[in-house]
């Protein structure tokens, strides 16, 4: 059996009915403020952000 590679480290998003699961999920008001969320958490997860529509971003590790 192989090791997971890929997953959803953290989801940004300023509409939250679009995120659930156990994953962690910030909230933000703008999308001004959602996109500072998504640049700090990607480098400080050592992840990438993908943008996902205007009100959604997963860190994803490679």
């Amino acid at each position: 059996m192989s090791a997971l590679e890929k997953y959803i480290l953290a989801i940004i998003t300023t509409n939250p009915s679009k995120a659930s699961g156990s994953t962690a999920i910030f909230n933000c008001q703008t999308k001004d403020e959602m996109d500072f969320v998504a640049t700090n958490l990607e480098a400080i997860l050592d992840g990438i952000a993908h943008g996902i529509g205007d009100d959604l971003y997963i860190i994803v590790k490679h």
